[in-house]
């Protein structure tokens, strides 16, 4: 067993738990060495409800009350017990602290326990107890070997008792029995198994209570914080206690929160000291800092920073360097190395920030030595815990450190005059000596490591090239690293420090290359000043390779640039003109620069706006160009490239605008980068939704930083365009001697037009001298149309409808094309006898030019023959258009007969008016066809006009018992107002006997529009009534507002036949007996009088069926009465076939039963009178026709009509035809018919009478029904 008389050496990870050992060292001598390798073998489960100690530290650091349950593995360090290890007051030291007391006995004789062990455990006990310790454990160890030699022992149990009595009176388990610890019986082994779980046991116990008790302690200490006198240095001490201690149990994860409570509290003070609440202890960490020798990773632990901190000595890089180490060596036993380089950049960046917010004085340049040294220390301390694989797949958390340590190992070499052409001065070198003095010896971990960062910097500040050597290794070094990972703009911006230090070492062809890369990544992201200082570099660099058309290039990006000064542009302006008026050496080469650097496109202008031109027309481009140079530029000539083709014109152009213009866009559409889309963002508390967090994010970040390399721009100048040789002969755009100003400039260019077809702009050219300025393609598309039209004739109605009968103007247009019109020349157009030309003196013709401006107006000479009407045509130069009205008149036909056709002049077939009726206006439209032979062809034109008739007549027959009338309606089915005048009828073949005699007579009507006028005769006739009228209704009309002078006929016939009335019906209702009035519900009798007016004549018999028996000749009717009203039912048959004597006045008498369903003046129901043909034969019985039925349904009745004058009701008509029209009815039978009565031939007295109904007696609802 080792001794520790002296405190024990720090070192966390060789320390162990203290276990004291009193009593018979001997036998725990035996027992040491299966005691220590026994007891860390099995885990077990530890639950610590310590709780954390910072409220500065994040979330993701914070510890919560109550850890999870662990399963660790204990280890202790066994030692002889001596009262000077027991823990003093005020001693916080928790590595020296005794965790447990172990008193190990052997003894079974009861005297000896009385005389000596039990006054040494008496001992023991009071030592501990003054002490305040409370883990203790006795330990009786019973062996074969002390039976034997001892004769008068007792039991072992029996000396346990004593012991449990006299020490574990309330802790009965604190003593535990040993039996044979050094035999293999299972009765040993299971009672060691047993004592080295209760020594486990025991050991968290004390754990927990300790460490709970040194937390609670620690958070108290920390709360007086802001009490005078406060040493962070000292809680600092207090609180690495407990971290030692979890390091020792090998609970890495709780040692780090630890060390990151620290670092929060203490960040948290050196910013509230930022902000003006500085606390007084931190004034010992704003001294001067005197030594920048780095980080120290390759110890545990540096006792030489930790004693500064120890006696507040420490400075702030001591104490950020101490408290970095700990955390790097806890997050390596974690296995997290590239956590360890994300801290030490983020410690790096916050530490120069806190050094200034301390105001702590540091040497200049010796900051840049500790961050060097700092970076290379813990990339040498990644690299020694993890092979090259895992370095390579991991670049992304060191090249940081790489970037950082050549940034600051650049600055010493400018601070040291080591960058320079000429080399370091005197006051450099003094310079560089302090700096090394500040670095101190080298440490012995790395004293034999021929790649220190020690080593490395000392060589590097040392000389010129080992200077570069370093710089330039490091630098590619963090290039390689950056491609490897795809971070291009991060290589780039390395590249660009490169080239800044090529240049400083006067080398501009390296310089240049790493300068254009970079220039690619911000053209492309689009960082103004950043381009606008990397173009003046490589400008410098191109100037010094004298690389003349690359430099002039940059040159006008830097001269058009709005990021320089005035002076500045206007010097790399001048650089440009005065290339451009030198002299060339040789032969002429011309040097081709980007347009987009001298002026800026805005706007085109087409003239006229729709771009669109015949042949030979003017045609002029208004270019609107801003200029971007500082000074007015005078332009030999402003060019612009035409490439023609053979399309047809009239296609819709994507970038015209309708007013005529061309908007170019800004920039490129290859250049153009998505807007910035952001987005407001907000975070609040779960608890209080208190707001903790509010900023800004892009919500197409993957857009706006994603790599554009492959496309290529003109706003590099590696992307010269070729020079552009511009020859006489070519197709183009010119303007020669134009002063291109600062700002907006104009310049008109008049377009070529002599050939049809579409003419696009390709290229803009701007010649200064030996320098053209270029634009290689012109966005958006750039185009006009130059077009050859045919001659072309229209007629179109002034207005909405043509109306017939009316004299109407329509408008004939000439569009010229490419042909003249000469002196002479006429359209000939073809009469026809339904549509005239009227001739009219005033007619004149108006000629347009292309664009719709009035030119001048000559009067027509027009001339009709009979069949021929020559309209003479004014002189038309080509592309113009000829208009002028002439005055048609479409008669309106008297009748629908369809006209005979005939032929025009020039042999086509006259097409004459066809008319058809369009049921959405109600008016009838008539189609004229018009055949026009122009001089400019050699073939007809036939063109279509459609007229409307503006009236819509019919006509009726009404009775009066024998007397007639014929009422004429005519309605106003157009939108105009008409007056109608002299309204007559007349009987087109003028019979004697006939008079028709007008009932009102009137002289003239107003017909609105819309509206009817009704008119009325009476037929009069001497003798036999007339067989048919064939009538005319005449009448003359003009629009309300017009003259008589435009009075128009207007002609309708029609012929109406079977004129006299033959049979007149009458009918009479008569309620039940006894009663007065018919009443509701009760049968009354209808009593139909059928009587024949006259004889039949000869067209009658034709129309009859007429039977002769014994010398009487009759005639069948068929009768019917119906209510569609409901009104009646009728009871019984409602209808019937009767014969009636062909002898003028005979009656016939038809009674039948009927009910009134309703009260009150109920019409008379409705009777009608056929004709029946009862042997009508049909060969062939047409299905699903009205008549098929008529005929169905009477077919089986023909042989009962035949004998009685009375049928049965034909109610059920519905069944009578289904049985009629089965398929067992045979084909080709005589069937029967009916027939009905011609307009007039039939007249119903009743029409229109009402009978009085009055309600049943027993009624309780009483129904009324007034008509």
């Amino acid at each position: 067993m080792e001794t520790h008389e002296e405190k024990p050496i720090i070192y966390t990870m060789e320390n162990k738990p203290i276990v004291t050992c009193a009593g018979d060292q001997n036998l725990f001598t035996a027992l040491f060495t299966s005691l220590t390798q026994q007891l860390p073998r099995e885990p077990m489960e530890w639950r610590s409800d310590l709780i954390g100690c910072s409220e500065v530290l994040d979330a993701h650091h914070k510890r919560s009350y109550g850890r999870a349950p662990k399963m660790i593995y204990l280890e202790a360090n066994f030692v002889q017990f001596k009262e000077d290890l027991l823990p003093k007051d005020g001693n916080k030291a928790l590595l020296t602290f005794p965790f447990l007391h172990i008193y190990w006995t052997d003894c079974c004789d009861t005297e000896m326990y009385k005389t000596s062990v039990k006054e040494d455990m008496q001992r023991w006990q009071n030592v501990l107890r003054l002490h305040g310790s409370q883990d203790w454990l006795i330990v009786v160890v019973e062996t074969d070997n002390k039976k034997k030699n001892k004769t008068n022992i007792l039991p072992r149990t029996s000396i346990m008792d004593k012991i449990r009595n006299d020490f574990c009176n309330k802790q009965s388990d604190r003593c535990v029995a040993l039996s044979d610890p050094l035999k293999e019986s299972s009765r040993s082994q299971e009672s060691w198994s047993s004592f080295l779980t209760k020594v486990r046991t025991l050991l968290l116990m004390s754990f927990t209570r300790n460490l709970g008790r040194f937390e609670d302690e620690m958070r108290t200490m920390r709360e007086k914080r802001t009490e005078p006198g406060w040493s962070f240095c000292d809680y600092f001490m207090v609180q690495e206690e407990l971290a030692f201690v979890f390091e020792m149990l090998q609970q890495f994860e709780d040692a780090l929160v630890q060390y990151d409570e620290l670092d929060a509290l203490f960040t948290q003070y050196v910013l509230n000291f930022g902000a003006g609440d500085g606390a007084n202890w931190l004034g010992s960490f704003c001294q001067p800092v005197r030594s920048w020798n780095g980080l120290l990773l390759r110890r545990p632990i540096d006792m030489e920073k930790r004693d500064l901190i120890q006696k507040g000595d420490a400075s702030l890089l001591d104490l950020r360097s101490y408290l970095f180490s700990r955390q790097c060596t806890l997050l390596i036993f974690l296995q997290r190395p590239w956590e360890v380089t994300v801290r030490a950049l983020e410690l790096l960046h916050n530490c120069v920030q806190e050094l200034r917010l301390l105001e702590v004085s540091v040497v200049c340049g010796a900051l840049d030595c500790w961050v060097f040294l700092s970076c290379l220390e813990v990339l040498h301390r990644i690299e020694g815990c993890c092979d090259r694989s895992q370095l390579e797949a991991n670049f992304s958390y060191t090249v940081g450190l790489w970037t950082y340590a050549t940034e600051k190992l650049k600055s010493l070499g400018d601070l040291c005059g080591l960058v320079s052409e000429n080399g370091p001065n005197s006051e450099d070198l003094n310079r560089t000596v302090d700096l090394l003095a500040g670095l101190g010896t080298e440490r012995p971990e790395t004293a034999n490591s021929p790649q220190s960062p020690y080593k490395k910097l000392k060589e590097a500040l040392s000389s010129v090239e080992a200077f570069e050597k370093h710089y330039l290794e490091l630098s590619h070094a963090a290039m390689e690293m950056y491609r490897a990972i795809g971070r291009l703009r991060s290589a780039r911006l390395v590249g660009k420090s490169l080239a800044e230090f090529y240049m400083r070492k006067g080398d501009p062809q390296s310089a240049e290359m790493f300068l254009q890369e970079s220039l690619k990544s911000y053209v492309s992201e689009n960082w103004s000043l950043p381009i606008t200082h990397t173009r003046k570099q490589i400008a410098e660099c191109q100037k010094q390779l004298q690389k003349m058309e690359e430099y002039l290039q940059t040159s006008a990006l830097l001269a058009s640039d709005a990021n320089l000064s005035d002076d500045e542009r206007r010097h790399f302006c001048q650089e440009i003109l005065n290339f451009a008026n030198q002299s060339p050496e040789g032969k002429d080469q011309r040097v081709a620069l980007s347009l987009s650097s001298l002026a800026q496109h805005r706007e085109l202008r087409f003239r006229p706006a729709s771009a669109l031109v015949h042949v030979g027309a003017a045609l002029q481009l208004e270019l609107r160009l801003c200029g971007l140079m500082p000074v007015p530029v005078r332009l030999e000539q402003l060019a612009a490239t035409v490439h023609f083709a053979m399309e047809q014109p009239g296609q819709k152009r994507s970038g015209q605008n309708t007013d005529g213009t061309v908007t170019f866009p800004v920039t490129s559409p290859m250049s153009t980068s998505p807007a910035i889309e952001l987005c407001e963002i907000h975070e609040h508390s779960p608890t209080d939704n208190a707001l903790n967090l509010a900023g800004v994010v892009c919500r197409n970040m993957h857009l706006l930083m994603r790599r554009n390399d492959s496309t290529t721009s003109l706003d590099t100048p590696n992307a010269a365009p070729s020079a552009i040789a511009m020859e006489d002969g070519a197709r183009m755009l010119k303007a020669n001697d134009v002063t291109l100003s600062p700002g907006d400039n104009s310049i008109i260019f008049t377009a070529p037009s002599e050939k049809p077809g579409t003419y696009t702009l390709r290229q803009l050219c701007a010649t200064v001298g030996r320098v053209q300025f270029v634009l290689p393609h012109i966005y958006p598309l750039v185009q006009y149309d130059v077009y050859s039209q045919e001659p072309q004739l229209t007629i179109q109605p002034l207005t909405e409808n043509l109306l017939a009968g009316l004299p109407q103007q329509v408008k004939f247009t000439i569009l010229t094309g490419h042909y003249t019109v000469k002196k002479g020349d006429a359209l000939q157009l073809s009469n026809t006898d339904c549509m005239p030309v009227l001739n009219s003196t005033t007619c004149s013709a108006r000629i347009l030019s292309s664009s719709g401006e009035l030119l001048g107006e000559s009067v027509l000479s027009i001339q009709s023959s009979e069949k021929v009407t020559s309209i003479s045509l004014p002189l038309t130069p080509p592309y113009h258009t000829l208009e002028f009205l002439v005055e048609v008149l479409c008669h309106i036909p008297s009748c629908p007969a369809r006209m005979e056709s005939g032929q025009l002049t020039n042999g086509q077939i006259n097409h004459h008016s066809r008319s058809r009726t369009r049921f959405n206006s109600g008016m009838t439209v008539i189609d004229q066809k018009v055949s026009v032979d122009c001089p400019w062809s050699i073939y007809s034109t036939l063109l279509s006009l459609t007229f409307h008739v503006p009236f819509k007549v019919k006509h009726s027959l009404l009775s009066s018992g024998r007397r007639k009338f014929i009422q004429v309606c005519l309605q106003n089915v157009s939108d105009t107002n008409f007056r109608l005048r002299d309204q007559t009828l007349t009987e087109i073949h003028h019979t004697p006997s006939v008079k028709l005699q007008l009932l009102v007579p009137q002289t003239q009507n107003l017909v609105l529009s819309k509206q009817c006028v009704f008119s009325v005769w009476e037929v009069k006739w001497d003798g036999a009534p007339p067989a048919a009228l064939n009538c005319q209704f005449s009448a003359g009309f003009a629009p309300a507002d017009a003259s008589d002078a435009a009075i128009r006929p207007y002609r309708y016939d029609f012929m109406l036949e079977r004129v006299s009335t033959v049979y007149s019906i009458r009918a009479e209702i008569h309620p039940s007996a006894g009663e007065q009035h018919c009443r509701t519900g009760a049968l009354c009798r209808l009593e139909v009088s059928l009587t024949r007016l006259s004889e039949p004549d000869d067209t009658d018999r034709t129309d009859e069926e007429i039977s002769e028996a014994e010398g009487l000749r009759t005639s069948r009717l068929m009768y019917e009465v119906i209510d569609n009203n409901s009104n009646w039912a009728v009871c019984g048959k409602s209808s019937g076939v009767v014969s009636m004597p062909v002898a003028a006045m005979a009656t016939h008498k038809v009674h039948m039963e009927i009910m009134p369903l309703f009260a009150g003046h109920l019409p008379y129901p409705k009777i009608r009178v056929f004709k029946y043909l009862p042997h009508h034969t049909s060969p062939v019985i047409p299905a699903d026709t009205d008549s098929c039925l008529e005929n169905d349904s009477l077919s089986l009745l023909d042989k009962a009509l035949e004998d009685q004058s009375d049928t049965a009701s034909l109610r059920s008509r519905g069944s009578i035809h289904s049985l009629g029209s089965s398929e067992q009815q045979p084909r080709g039978l005589p069937m029967p018919k009916r027939e009905a009565f011609g307009p007039g031939q039939v007249f119903v007295c009743t029409q229109g009478r009402q009978v009085l109904v009055l309600p049943g007696t027993d009624d309780h609802v009483l129904e009324v029904n007034v008509t």
